[in-house]
């Protein structure tokens, strides 16, 4: 029998209307601080712990709120509309569900029956995330890894032990299975599929101890085409091979220790042969190099175009530099998109000092991926599944290859690094007149992504695109940005705060975001009491179990509670952060965007002076007064029917929702009003030296905390323009990778300006040509390589010559000497 049902007849349910909020209640996730929920809101709405776990599924998480009879069994979870696993009711009456083996990341809409499948009342979200994401405590351990994906090589052989959490699978008996992965069709076509399979078990029905040891022994041969793979631990309850079942995945890695005895005798003979082949197959296949975004040219670079590149978690310079691969990196990045047509990844990875890693220099260099590491959307379709494609097409080439054969340089050759030449970062403030040369070059386009960050801070200033900078404090919502070729909107709230002494300061500051692209989901990133609150399609979101998610339309990314990104399938992006007691905002922008953006952020086109543009195209001066400011900012009041924004309790709905978007009430203090006497002042310039943001807000607000904030938030922007234009005339210039001479060697491995590269022959060989060349600020190399000749040099001829004269001269002055003692002795014995 039900525990806990719908509300009373007439009174309105939520069953099958989640997200709903028309009727005599609500099921919209505003209802709760609205307080208009329907009484079986959270009956029927599901929260769930946990709400997160790897594609591979085997997750169980319980359904919060809701009791059951333990006597039902008929407890059915349905995910996608698609896949069905089978659900139960624990001892304590909590319903249970168990996650499916997907192919995809994301959130993934999931109903519950608890009637056999005869109706699916109930829903709500699981978020599927990449393996590499999951917390070691819910995977089992493939103990000393790198034995398992060496096993039969030189040196490489014994025991191989397994470890598991025996919390996370509570069972008296576990059996322990192999699964294989592959991309069966056509590569590219729409028959092209992804297909895990159950391949055979290492063990049944053994003691759930937590740890299990073996010899592996070569499979038979009608699974040697598997070279990829996962072990999975269930309950010895199921069948062999039943799916989506709680239970718990290894890591997915290269099966080694389960290849022919052909792999045993020869491993290397038998590597390269699959080299070949590997590189066989690359050249049928379609060049995806092309349409990938060029790296960034450094590490600082790399670390500050956040709209684009995102750490790579196989070498993150937060997390101590561990880089497997890349050996001398301490940083990777990897890029945010896959490709368009083919899903294919970026990757960039850099040294100590900054410089970019290549690989026509080193193994350890940047390699780009035919399967992008995090997948794409539609995600099932091969090469855009999550992890799986990138380990075909990538990681076990690179063990054919590089690690179990001496053939890396075929592998380089099929992934070369981008080596940054078409790279450009952003050029503010470059415009010194609209029309001159600068602006032309801008608005015809240059040869590479164009970012220019804009920023939103403090009470609340301005810098847009092109670098104008002005002061808008009027409290309200209203339009930051604005861009057609995406649908682009961001839209933010100002809000006004109360001094130390409960007074109403005549200031505002940002308060909410909100973005949304296209048909996108929408993020929202507001200020809390605990510090930032993000809400996904206006529901709160945890980040207790993932600080990374994929979202419809864009990637989102938490930072220890302190800062939010978000990545947009345009590469656009925006980090959101606190500064103080309000919010700050930086928006990024790639070149398509050119031209493209209105609101308060200004137009994108190299051009400062046509930033204060009305939405009727009207132009304020640069020269506005503080009053015809506030009446711009105005002008780009958010509308409620296109507002993105979250309207969640009544003070909310009656300050901004039934109330104006802007406040014409609400007067401001505008610069000119400020007095300062002398001992303020002293205290402000000590602060804020030559910063006007942070005076004006010190001396606003009255408070130097204030002022502070703003303070660290203008330096965070300025850093983050230093960061992305480093280098002479405040832009990077790589002259591109240039090559050793034939027989011979080169040091240096740095391609900026005013780098130099020196070259070196072989023994036996002598230079011709120039024995270092620099890169110039316009791109090119002072010399090209030289060449090394086969033969001595002319130094080398010239000190045999004249060592041989040496010789002969020295061998005449013996002769002369000895020919003159010997006429001495004869004239000596001839006296009496």
């Amino acid at each position: 029998g039900r525990r806990s049902g719908p509300s009373p007849p007439g009174l309105g349910s939520c069953s099958q209307r989640c997200g709903e909020q028309s009727g005599p209640c609500s099921c919209h996730p505003t209802c709760e601080g609205l307080q208009t929920c329907c009484s079986d809101f959270r009956l029927f709405c599901l929260e769930i712990s946990p709400y997160s776990g790897s594609l591979m599924g085997g997750k169980d998480f319980v359904v919060q709120h809701l009791q059951w009879d333990s006597a039902t069994n008929g407890v059915i979870c349905r995910f996608n509309e698609s896949i069905e696993t089978r659900g139960h009711v624990d001892a304590q009456r909590r319903v249970h569900c168990v996650s499916p083996l997907l192919y995809e990341t994301g959130r993934i809409p999931f109903t519950v029956s608890l009637d056999n499948g005869v109706s699916f009342p109930r829903s709500g979200t699981w978020l599927a995330v990449h393996p590499s994401k999951v917390s070691q405590t819910e995977k089992s351990q493939l103990v000393n890894e790198t034995r398992w994906q060496y096993y039969g090589t030189a040196d490489t052989t014994g025991d191989l032990t397994l470890t598991w959490s025996t919390q996370a699978l509570p069972t008296q008996g576990v059996t322990i299975e192999l699964w294989g992965y592959e991309e069966e069709g056509k590569p590219y076509s729409d028959g092209w599929t992804a297909r895990w399979s159950f391949l055979y078990s290492l063990a049944t029905n053994i003691p759930n101890s937590g740890t299990f040891t073996f010899v592996p022994k070569p499979a038979p041969q009608i699974y040697q085409k598997w070279k990829v793979g996962a072990l999975r631990i269930v309950s010895s309850t199921h069948a062999k091979g039943e799916k989506d079942v709680h239970s718990l995945w290894s890591n997915e890695h290269a099966l080694a220790w389960h290849l022919s005895e052909d792999f045993r005798k020869d491993p290397v003979a038998w590597a390269r042969a699959q080299c070949l082949a590997w590189e066989e197959l690359e050249d049928q296949l379609p060049d995806f190099l092309g349409e990938l975004p060029d790296c960034p040219c450094t590490l600082a670079q790399a670390r500050a175009d956040s709209g684009r590149f995102h750490t790579d978690y196989g070498c993150d310079i937060e997390q101590g530099s561990v880089c497997t691969y890349h050996p001398g990196a301490v940083h990777c990045v990897r890029s945010v998109q896959a490709s368009r047509k083919y899903g294919s990844g970026q990757q960039c990875c850099y040294t100590k000092d900054g410089t970019q890693l290549l690989t026509a220099d080193s193994t350890s260099g940047s390699t780009p991926d035919r399967g992008h590491d995090w997948g794409s959307p539609p995600f099932r379709a091969p090469p855009r599944v999550p992890g799986l494609s990138h380990w075909l097409y990538d990681v076990m080439s690179f063990y054919y290859c590089c690690l179990w054969a001496p053939e890396c340089s075929r592998y380089m050759r099929r992934r070369p690094s981008s080596d940054c030449r078409s790279y450009r970062p952003p050029r503010m403030g470059e415009c010194p007149a609209p029309g001159g040369p600068n602006c032309q070059a801008r608005r015809e386009g240059s040869p590479g992504p164009l970012l220019s960050p804009a920023s939103v801070f403090g009470d609340p200033h301005i810098i847009t695109f092109d670098g104008a900078k002005f002061t808008f404090n009027g409290q309200g919502e209203y339009v930051l940005l604005e861009a057609e070729p995406t649908k682009l909107r961001v839209q933010a709230r100002a809000q006004n705060r109360t001094g130390s002494q409960g007074a109403a300061v005549r200031g505002t500051g940002l308060m909410a975001v909100a973005v949304q692209e296209g048909d996108s989901d929408v993020v929202e990133v507001r200020l809390a009491a605990r510090g930032l609150q993000v809400l996904l399609n206006q529901q709160v979101l945890s980040f207790t179990e993932q600080s990374w998610m994929d979202l419809r339309g864009m990637f989102l990314s938490v930072a220890a509670g302190e800062k939010v990104s978000v990545m947009l399938s345009s590469g656009a992006g925006l980090e959101v952060t606190v500064g103080g007691q309000f919010l700050s905002v930086s928006v990024l922008l790639p070149e398509n965007f050119l031209n493209n953006t209105r609101g308060l952020l200004g137009t994108l086109n190299g051009d400062p002076t046509d930033d204060l543009t009305l939405p009727s195209g009207e132009v304020l001066p640069s020269s506005a007064s503080s009053q015809e400011l506030l009446g711009f900012g105005a002008r780009w009041a958010v509308k409620n029917d296109s507002s993105l924004l979250t309207y969640d309790s009544s003070e909310l709905v009656r300050a901004f929702l039934h109330g104006p978007k802007h406040d014409p009430t609400f007067r401001p203090l505008f610069p000119e009003e400020i007095a300062l006497h002398p001992d303020q002042a002293t205290e402000v310039s000590k602060l804020c030296a030559d910063d006007d943001f942070c005076s004006f807000d010190a001396v606003a607000t009255g408070s130097l905390d204030v002022g502070n904030a703003t303070l660290r938030a203008h330096q965070r922007h300025q850093q983050l323009v230093q960061s992305l234009q480093q280098g002479a005339g405040g832009r990077v210039v790589s002259c591109g990778w240039l090559a050793p001479p034939h027989d011979g060697h080169k040091t240096g491995t740095r391609y900026l300006v005013d780098s130099t590269v020196h070259f070196g022959c072989n023994s036996g060989y002598s230079l011709v040509g120039a024995k270092a060349s620099t890169c110039r600020s316009d791109g090119t190399w002072s010399s090209p390589t030289p060449a090394c000749k086969q033969g001595r040099s002319y130094t080398v001829l010239l000190s045999i010559i004249f060592g041989g004269l040496a010789v002969v001269g020295v061998a005449v002055l013996l002769y002369m000497l000895l020919r003159h003692r010997k006429g001495l002795r004869t004239r000596c014995s001839s006296q009496p």
